[in-house]
């Protein structure tokens, strides 16, 4: 019973450590969003919004990077399989989406940010459900 609310605790402060991380990355997405919205652009917007979301990039690499490390190695193996799971759903819409597109259904640009904002939002829920319900 201790060792199962201390693994509770290993696992709230993994999560509260993530998130704390991730706050600010996810605001400088959001930054980077508002500054790629605009139809016309400068060369110095551009240039502001490639640099933001290199950024953006960058420091999401560095949250996962810091995630892993601090996580023992089911939490490793759980977040490797909710990525791989992830990464097959978003293949497949992205293929079903250029099936469509081809087709004249609908455009690829209109689904296409859609299904990887879906497939990072697929990869959260599996990897929190498996780690809620399976320890």
């Amino acid at each position: 019973m201790a060792k199962e609310m201390q693994q509770d605790q290993v696992t709230r402060a993994a999560r509260r450590a993530v998130l704390i991380d991730g706050i600010p990355v996810s605001t400088l997405g959001v930054v980077a969003l508002a500054l790629g919205s605009s139809p016309d652009q400068s060369a110095v917007q551009k240039g502001w919004w490639i640099a933001t979301t290199t950024v953006f990039t960058l420091a999401i690499a560095w949250v996962l990077l810091r995630a892993f490390r601090r996580a023992d190695e089911y939490l490793r193996r759980v977040q490797l399989e909710s990525m791989a799971i992830a990464f097959a759903a978003v293949l497949v819409g992205l293929q079903v989406a250029t099936l469509l597109d081809a087709a004249g259904i609908i455009r690829l640009q209109q689904l296409a940010q859609l299904i990887l904002i879906g497939g990072v939002a697929l990869w959260l829920l599996i990897a929190d459900l498996r780690t809620r319900l399976h320890r």
